[in-house]
């Protein structure tokens, strides 16, 4: 090997080792950088479920040198747990870890980290469509929000109508983080996201991050001196029922049915401007998926069923 090859070589292995070591860390501080510094967490008792992935060694690091009590769950990934019964995708043992612990609240993350649900004292889950709605109202009222909040065609329409309770501009997208993504760059704005809790600050970070968009729930509690029930008392989420409708083939076109789009009217009519029907087919099964938002759940569980049956019957 060249002299030359050599330096290389030995310059490569220096900064990958010095990368190594030191990822950890500045992550960390970037994390607890996208909040002021002056916010503490110090008086919160947190649990936290790292869904046995990505989260579990960095999350608690970051909540705990903020000054929160730390109680962590999901921290033992072993290669093949990740996101098995826990999480953010299921979060019932995230519930009943809070009231065990008398929690001021619990944040769960997926396994690669880049999403985020939070159950409340009382033990509820606290959504994404939730979660975006307190640091949107939040940026809000300290002049801090650029633009409006972009959703997708599954964000509640609880949602959209609490934003419209506050003049806060909301527009939709198909479902996917890279669609929010587009439509916040192409309009200028910051803050979007879906249900499932893939929330984007584009203010804070350039992606999803479940620690960072958390963090910003966290500094609104801190500096309201709210509780995170109390946070989420103006966003009433409307009844939503979805029923997937197995399809044999593709469907390119539903809107070419008038059968289909006669009943998609009628269900609308029904529901007024209170509630939405969404007809979509599936991005990864044979389904259309049937899914209708409305003020009465007896209303809404009806007529998803009959649509439901008409797309059934004429697909």
């Amino acid at each position: 090997m060249y002299e030359s090859e050599m330096e290389i070589s030995e310059s490569a292995t220096l900064g990958k080792a010095h990368r190594m070591v030191d990822a950890q860390g500045r992550y960390i501080e970037a994390c607890k950088a996208s909040i002021p510094i002056n916010v503490r967490l110090k008086g919160l008792k947190i649990v936290l479920d790292c869904s046995n992935g990505a989260t579990y060694d960095i999350a608690p690091k970051v909540f705990a040198e903020l000054g929160a009590k730390v109680v962590s769950t999901g921290d033992k990934p072993d290669g093949l747990n990740i996101n098995y019964e826990c999480g953010s995708t299921d979060p019932e043992h995230l519930v009943t870890r809070v009231k065990v612990e008398g929690a001021d609240l619990g944040i769960a993350f997926d396994g690669d980290g880049d999403r985020v649900l939070m159950v409340d004292n009382k033990g509820e889950v606290v959504d994404g469509d939730e979660l975006l709605y307190i640091i949107a109202t939040a940026r809000q009222d300290r002049g801090l929000l650029q633009g409006g909040v972009v959703g997708t065609v599954m964000s509640n329409f609880g949602l959209e109508l609490a934003l419209k309770e506050r003049h806060i501009p909301f527009m939709r997208t198909p479902v996917g983080d890279r669609h929010v993504h587009k439509a916040l760059t192409g309009n200028g704005w910051t803050l979007g996201g879906e249900a499932s809790g893939h929330l984007l600050c584009l203010d804070r970070t350039s992606t999803g991050d479940g620690i960072v968009s958390a963090l910003q729930v966290l500094e609104v509690m801190v500096s309201k001196a709210r509780s995170l029930a109390e946070l989420t008392t103006d966003v009433q989420k409307l009844p939503q029922v979805m029923i997937n409708v197995p399809i044999s083939g593709e469907v390119s076109d539903l809107g070419s049915s008038e059968t289909i789009n006669a009943a998609v009217k009628s269900v609308q009519n029904q529901l007024g401007d209170t509630g939405r029907v969404i007809l979509r087919p599936s991005g990864t099964e044979p389904l259309i998926r049937v899914t209708l938002e409305g003020i009465d759940a007896t209303q809404v569980n009806q007529l998803a069923e009959e649509l439901a049956e008409v797309v059934r019957n004429e697909l």
